[in-house]
C-alpha cells in the first residue's frame, strides 16, 4: 500500500484558520470544467437567488487567477454576488482584485455564512481521514440552501472531478476530462477527489462505476471517426440504458462528462 504519510492534517489553535498550508500552485483556466457546471446548476442558481449572495473561494493558493475567474462566470447568474479567496497562509493575502476580496481564513469560512464555497486541490493534500471533519466544517457554516463544492484537478484541468455537497452532505460526484487528453475514462481514477481516491480497488462502486464507463466507450467504437465528444454522448447513452443513474446534460458541452448521486458510489 502506498505511504501517505507526507499527507497534511488539520491544525489550529484558538482564533487562528483551521486547516495548514498547502502547495497553493494554479494555472490559468485550471478549473474551468467545473466552473461552467457550476454556472448552468440548477441548485447553484436557486442558492445564489437571495439578497446579497456570497460565495468564498477556500485555499485559492498562491494566485488570485482561479478565483477572479469563478466570480467572472458566477457573476453571469447575479452580477452583484460578492466573492471572496480565503486562504490560510498570511503571505498569500491580497490586495482587492476585480471586484474579489481576499482574506485570512480555512475551512473555518472566517465566521462567515456563504450561500457558496469552492475548495478545490486543497484536501487532496490531506489525509484522506480528514475529508469528513473537512467536509462537515464547511456544511455546518453554510447559508440555507447553501452548497459546498470540493475537488480536484490535474494541473492545466484537463481532468477533473468535484463533489456537491448541501448541509446534510455530499449529494453527487462529478467527472469532467478533455476528449482529446483521456484514451479511456477509468484514466480519471487518478484524478478522483480524496474521499474515493483509495476507494478504488476491485469490489466498490467506485471501481464498478468507472469499469462500466470503459465498457460503454469500447461499445461504442464505431463512433470514434465521429470525435470523441460524439462518442461519448452514444457512451452516456449506454451507461443510461444499462441502470447507471446519470444526471441529466442541460446543454451542449464541451467536456466529456458525467455526474451521478453520490449514493451510487459511496459503498
Amino acid at each position: 500500500m502506498a505511504d501517505h504519510a507526507h499527507n497534511l492534517r488539520f491544525s489550529a489553535a484558538r482564533g487562528r484558520p483551521l486547516g495548514v498550508i498547502t502547495r497553493g500552485t494554479t494555472n490559468i483556466n485550471r478549473l474551468r470544467r467545473c466552473d461552467r457546471w457550476l454556472r448552468y446548476h440548477p441548485q447553484v442558481q436557486t442558492a445564489l437567488n437571495v439578497p446579497h449572495p456570497l460565495a468564498l473561494d477556500v485555499g485559492y493558493g498562491a494566485s488570485h487567477t482561479t478565483t477572479v475567474e469563478w466570480a467572472g462566470w458566477l457573476r453571469r447568474i447575479r452580477p452583484d454576488i460578492q466573492v471572496t479567496g480565503l486562504e490560510i497562509n498570511p503571505e498569500r493575502i491580497l490586495p482587492p482584485r476585480s471586484g474579489v476580496t481576499f482574506e485570512l481564513g480555512g475551512f473555518e469560512l472566517a465566521g462567515y455564512r456563504p450561500n457558496l464555497v469552492r475548495a478545490f486541490n486543497v484536501l487532496r493534500q490531506y489525509d484522506v481521514q480528514q475529508v469528513d471533519d473537512a467536509w462537515a466544517e464547511v456544511c455546518s457554516r453554510l447559508a440555507p440552501s447553501g452548497l459546498f463544492v470540493e475537488g480536484t484537478c490535474d494541473e492545466l484541468g484537463r481532468r477533473s472531478s468535484w463533489v456537491l455537497l448541501d448541509d446534510t452532505g455530499p449529494r453527487s460526484l462529478t467527472l469532467a476530462w478533455d476528449p482529446l487528453d483521456v484514451t479511456l475514462p477509468s484514466e480519471m481514477a487518478e484524478r478522483l477527489p480524496k474521499k474515493l481516491i483509495h476507494r478504488n480497488v476491485p469490489g466498490t462502486a467506485i471501481h464498478d462505476l468507472l469499469h462500466a464507463m470503459d465498457d460503454a466507450w469500447i461499445r461504442t467504437a464505431g463512433w470514434a471517426p465521429h470525435g470523441p465528444r460524439i462518442r461519448w454522448r452514444e457512451a452516456r447513452d449506454l451507461l443510461a440504458t444499462s441502470g447507471v443513474p446519470l444526471a441529466p446534460i442541460r446543454r451542449r458541452i464541451r467536456d466529456n462528462l458525467i455526474t451521478v448521486p453520490w449514493e451510487f458510489v459511496a459503498n
